[in-house]
């Protein structure tokens, strides 16, 4: 049996745990402005949960979503919402929510874009209406961006 030489590992950009934390604050915030408490998750490149926070009177039900959304993003970085259009009836690939142990293909989640506009990981929201869980998933992605600048 041939021997064949391991190739190099490429790394790969993610999100540290202190920018997982800024991202994290600045969803807080937003949803504290907006009188709203929800559940934030933010994951890592990996799809694997970096921190989450049930904010107080938060739905129970809404954790899952929210981890959800954010691995949704994390696995195919795009908003969560952008994969719908495949996944509905008559779409290019329906039924692709059911792949990946599930997916959430509606607003809430989005990719988290270092400085250079690479994907370092992504932040899922839930709690609020869907438009509302937009509003703080755009505004805890735009977190880290903006502090790297």
């Amino acid at each position: 049996m041939k021997k064949t030489p391991c190739k190099e590992l490429v790394a790969v950009p993610d999100i540290s745990t202190e920018e997982a934390q800024r991202v994290l604050s600045a969803g807080v915030r937003r949803a504290a402005e907006m009188a709203l408490p929800v559940n934030i998750a933010v994951f890592d490149t990996g799809a694997n949960l970096k921190t989450f926070v049930r904010m107080d009177g938060a739905l129970l039900g809404s954790a899952d979503i929210a981890m959800g959304k954010a691995r949704t993003s994390a696995l195919f970085q795009l908003d969560s919402e952008a994969l719908f259009e495949y996944c509905k009836p008559g779409g290019t690939s329906f039924g692709l929510e059911n792949s990946n142990g599930g997916l959430v293909v509606f607003a809430g989640g989005k990719p988290i874009r270092n400085a250079e506009g690479v994907v370092v990981g992504a932040v899922g929201v839930s709690g609020g209406s869907v438009a509302q869980d937009a509003e703080i998933a755009q505004a805890a992605a735009a977190a880290l961006a903006a502090a790297s600048v």
